[in-house]
């Protein structure tokens, strides 16, 4: 698998704040990677660092494994790490002419860009004209006009309502399915949830976790139980070996397990331990959940 983009030991600080911290990870080709954590864990520091608009104070990265460096490897790279910076009197068409030529691309590639963020039929209205969503779109059209092996975009929702969210959410995906690797930054569970492959967890500069997001979320599994025997139930479960931990919220008890355990072959040992249940479901660990239990393990 070609390698994109890798940090190796990333660290930044301002003055006697560490904004980065030691950070270790790896971009492979066709993912799509979620830089996930609260402001100011060091997301859009990040990716400043990586596009050279800030320094690093120690560490290194590396572009395409080292096959080319600097300006040359950033000509592969598109960015969106702030609001959209057009002019409001000029059309979408003529705002994208400007970006061509200052980055010596081809006029030819604006209609293809515009119809890939829906904007074709909009070409010829000016940039004050577009709705927030709209106007971010374009954003991204304008990040995609070099053809990028990498995409990365820094809180592309923020500030959109939800319609303007679900579209870019909706286009974040089929940009990935044209085989464009992207890195976005996000504080959004449910954003990184649902367009991610992968999620690398960073809270206070620090890498958390990284790793698939299947992998994230269906590590461990967990059972919603009810009982008329609640002591007894809560006294096998915390007995168990099998069972990481247990949650109680009034009549409803929530075991998350060390291991996978089939629902039948567990209602069948309660059973055998004279335990009813009035309830049983299996369920997957949200990746919020999963998120808390990361972020509060590393308090």
């Amino acid at each position: 698998m070609k390698t994109i983009l890798t940090l190796s030991n990333l660290t930044k600080k301002f003055g006697q704040l560490t904004a980065v911290k030691d950070l270790t990870i790896t971009i492979n080709k066709g993912n799509v990677y979620g830089i996930l954590g609260p402001n100011g864990s060091g997301k859009s520091t990040t990716l400043g660092i990586v596009l050279n608009v800030i320094n690093k104070t120690s560490g290194n990265f590396e572009w395409f494994e080292g096959s080319i460096t600097g300006s040359d490897a950033l000509k592969k790279v598109g960015a969106l790490i702030e609001s959209p910076n057009f002019y409001q009197y000029m059309t979408a068409e003529q705002n994208l002419k400007l970006v061509c030529r200052i980055k010596n691309i081809s006029f030819k590639k604006i209609d293809e860009k515009l119809d890939i963020v829906g904007l074709l039929d909009r070409k010829n209205d000016k940039f004050r004209t577009y709705s927030l969503g709209m106007k971010q779109r374009l954003a991204i059209a304008s990040a995609l006009l070099n053809d990028p092996e990498l995409l990365i975009l820094d809180e592309p929702t923020n500030g959109l309502d939800p319609q303007g969210i679900h579209e870019i959410r909706k286009l974040i995906k089929k940009i990935a399915t044209d085989g464009i690797t992207i890195l976005l930054a996000s504080h959004l569970l449910d954003e990184v949830e649902k367009v991610c492959s992968h999620v690398i967890v960073l809270r206070k500069g620090e890498k958390l976790y990284s790793g698939s997001v299947d992998e994230m979320i269906n590590s461990n599994s967990f059972f919603e139980v009810k009982s008329n025997q609640k002591e007894e139930l809560l006294s096998y479960l915390k007995s168990n070996p099998a069972i990481k931990n247990v949650k109680i919220e009034g009549d409803l008890i929530t075991a998350f397990l060390l291991e996978a355990i089939d629902a039948s072959d567990f209602n069948k040992e309660l059973v055998n331990q004279n335990i009813i249940l009035s309830h049983l479901v299996k369920r997957k660990e949200s990746l919020e959940e999963k998120f808390l239990q990361i972020t509060n393990n590393n308090n």
